[in-house]
């Protein structure tokens, strides 16, 4: 059966990036004579048959911005049954053939049940800060959201310096540690602490001690989001240690902002692709990178395997920070 039409929709939190993936979506499919869906509000718009189709001119403008011009959400119907069939029934309304979802776990996971429960072709696109995607060594926004972080620990080191004081930058990871890791060694930072280990908050303080008296006047030390209580650590390191000692957490500043020159260029490849695929037929699948080379990977094996943490980066984090 040849490919007509393909959708495409953004799904779940936001990512710097999407909109470059969109826009390699749509020209992509433009370009091989296939009419283009756009689904706007994520999975929400697929079960109220929001979608209109898309020309190169509508995503004109938009590579260097951060969001989604199609919207996103988070759809509890679509979770349902009921709604994944409504959803089904409006694609088809449309002679949709193909849809692409561009979006992380949660999105892809929703992906995975709509076409093992519907039999309708879904291609996946791995777009989430936090790198937490198996199979795919970077997500979409993830070079983004580690540059935010990067200046915001240049900055936050001005002032540590200023005052001697230690620093505790949480930063974003929905329990996974790569994005503290590597903002770690990207920033220089002297202490990581994440998920995937142990919260050991002797340890922690041990080590605060030990950098304190071999000379380190100021300390950085990110961590991840959910590996501990961030402020009583606070609390405990002042109380025991004698050092001014603060937190920041970044929060939602690391979701926006136009994207990274490798964001666009890797999300224009992977938009590209997934639509090639779509139109070839292919479906079930997901596309990421792995040692610089683009791969497609199986949707199911995506979303069941956790990704490994980066036990090589923790280590060099360890080393660099004496």
């Amino acid at each position: 059966m040849s490919v007509e039409n393909i959708a495409v929709l953004t799904s779940g939190t936001d990512a710097p990036g999407m909109n470059a993936a969109i826009r390699a979506v749509v020209r992509t499919a433009i370009n091989n004579n296939v009419r283009i869906w756009g689904v706007y509000d994520g999975y929400r718009g697929l079960v109220d048959d929001n979608m209109e189709e898309l020309t190169s001119i509508s995503v004109a403008d938009i590579i260097q911005r951060g969001g989604t011009f199609l919207g996103t959400s988070f759809c509890k119907r679509f979770r349902t049954k009921e709604g994944r069939q409504l959803a089904y029934e409006n694609l088809k309304k449309h002679n949709i053939d193909a849809l692409i979802v561009i979006g992380g776990d949660g999105s892809l996971r929703g992906a995975e049940e709509f076409e093992r429960e519907t039999g309708f072709s879904v291609i996946g696109i791995p777009a989430t800060i936090e790198n937490d995607i198996w199979g795919t060594d970077y997500a979409i926004g993830t070079d983004t959201a580690v540059n935010t972080i990067l200046q915001a620990i240049n900055e936050i080191r001005d002032t540590a310096k200023a005052h001697r004081r230690t620093f505790i930058i949480e930063v974003m990871g929905n329990k996974c540690g790569w994005l503290a890791t590597y903002s770690a060694v990207a920033g220089g930072g002297n202490m990581v602490i994440v998920p995937e280990e142990e919260y050991d908050k002797e340890k922690i303080i041990n080590k605060v001690k030990t950098l304190h008296d071999g000379g380190k006047s100021y300390l950085v030390i990110l961590a991840s989001e959910g590996t501990g209580n961030m402020q009583e650590l606070v609390k405990e390191l002042e109380a025991r240690t004698g050092i001014s000692t603060r937190l920041t957490v970044l929060g939602l500043v690391q979701r926006g902002g136009s994207p990274t020159a490798n964001d666009r260029v890797f999300a224009s490849v992977l938009g590209e692709q997934a639509t090639l695929a779509a139109i070839s037929g292919l479906h079930n699948i997901v596309f990421g990178m792995q040692r610089g080379n683009i791969v497609c990977i199986d949707l199911r094996d995506a979303i069941t395997n956790k990704k490994e943490y980066p036990e090589d980066l923790r280590h060099l984090a360890e080393v660099i920070s004496l």
